[in-house]
């Protein structure tokens, strides 16, 4: 059967389609081909292409009918029904979060026990309310399953502490998070700031080349969930969890070569004093939920904005992935000059 496909490194190929999967842009009822140096993972005609891979039309064999091949496959429900069910949903260790739309709020435990049969290992379903406040705590619902929002997540070869309910973490950053630690040279100095439980902080850790990573949150149970998951890395890298505002951090923060800023609604407002605590070559990784039609202009705003702590900034910004129907969550890889 022929099927738009996404064809990545091999190397890539679990990842991604663990972030296709949850998206709920992965075709389940197509198998995976596997070829050398390569994976075609069949997908859905609006799925959009990751950092590395390619868009092409394949041929692909039918799965045989075994089972459900979505969730909404364990529900008893029209089709009419069906079509205003959440397309995707995000797989956080043994925790599924999904965002159930106002219209299906009377059926959210069907829905939630429909993913807990659907999703391997899945241990507690939650309706995802949304990230609030300074501490950047999200609010979830129990909607089906049992026991509490902490769990172990493992990605990129970590595994990471979170609570889902307390300090902010997102699994559809794993390629982003791999693909900063990789830019990072042998003793180069690294700040992960908004860090929340500290995947990019992990991540970065993990590979030793880093003479030091300093992570910091304003929220104390992201700064506690970062520290239980150090004690279990082993690592030529020191790891500086810091509990504190960015506004109190950055005021005496010495330059290093390499800063992290996700902070998606809100990083804007720091991003001049964030600025100064880049050293001359280095670079800042800036993350900002842009609308579509701002996003032609939005390296030149930024460079604009950023002219006075970055003379003649290089800016390069590219697709992490899309947020809503009308804006994308954007990675902007600031350069500053020597």
């Amino acid at each position: 059967m022929r099927s738009r496909a996404i064809v990545v490194p091999l190397a890539d190929g679990e990842r991604t389609r663990q972030n296709l999967r949850a998206a709920g842009w992965l075709r389940t009822d197509l198998k995976i081909v596997r070829s050398p140096g390569e994976i075609a993972l069949p997908v859905v005609a609006e799925a959009v292409v990751p950092p590395g891979g390619r868009a092409e039309e394949r041929e692909f064999a039918a799965v045989a009918a075994r089972g459900a091949s979505s969730y909404a496959d364990l529900l008893e429900w029209s089709a009419a029904e069906k079509e205003l069910l959440p397309r995707s949903f995000d797989v956080v260790g043994d925790v599924v979060l999904v965002r159930v739309p106002p219209a299906l709020e009377a059926r959210s435990s069907e829905i939630g026990a429909a993913l807990l049969g659907f999703v391997p290992g899945a241990r507690i379903v939650g309706s995802d309310r949304g990230v609030h406040g300074p501490e950047r705590r999200r609010t979830v619902e129990r909607i089906a399953g049992a026991g509490g929002w902490r769990t172990r997540h493992r990605e990129n070869g970590v595994t990471l502490d979170v609570d889902v309910e307390l300090a902010y973490f997102s699994p559809r950053l794993a390629r982003e998070h791999a693909r900063v630690a990789e830019e990072v040279r042998p003793g180069e100095r690294v700040y992960d700031l908004c860090c929340g439980v500290g995947p990019f902080a992990v991540t970065i850790a993990r590979d030793g080349r880093a003479r030091s990573v300093t992570a910091v949150d304003a929220n104390p149970h992201a700064i506690e969930l970062l520290r239980a998951s150090l004690r279990r890395l082993t690592t030529a890298t020191s790891v500086t969890p810091i509990a504190a505002s960015i506004e109190t951090f950055v005021a005496t923060a010495p330059a290093v070569e390499r800063v992290v800023l996700n902070l998606p609604h809100e990083g804007i407002k720091y991003l001049p004093s964030v600025a100064r605590t880049v050293a001359p070559r280095g670079r800042l990784y800036y993350y900002e939920v842009v609308p579509r039609d701002a996003l032609p202009n939005r390296s030149n705003d930024l460079a604009t904005m950023l002219a006075t702590e970055f003379p003649a900034p290089v800016v390069d910004p590219h697709l992490v992935h899309p947020y809503s129907p009308s804006a994308d969550l954007v990675a902007f890889v600031i350069g500053r000059p020597a």
